[in-house]
């Protein structure tokens, strides 16, 4: 039940985003701006995420500095 909801969404997203794709040429500048700044900060977040994920699979963490442990020890008097 959800899934399907989540599906008719999308779509309805999708459609509205083709709608202002295809009358795009004929907006007003200040529309094709913020149209572009929109696009602009969607691209930049998807390519932070990207980054991120990536680093991540590359070095998960560090474990292996999380798993070295030195050990102290007290210094003797003379």
């Amino acid at each position: 039940m959800a899934a399907t909801g989540f599906v008719e969404e999308i779509h309805s997203v999708g459609e509205r985003l083709l709608l202002k794709l295809q009358g795009l040429p004929q907006a007003e500048p200040v529309e094709l701006v913020t149209f572009s700044i929109i696009v602009l900060f969607t691209a930049t977040v998807l390519l932070l995420m990207l980054i991120a994920c990536g680093c991540c699979c590359v070095h998960p963490c560090c474990p292996e500095r999380r798993s070295r442990k030195i050990t102290v020890q007290p210094i003797k008097p003379r």
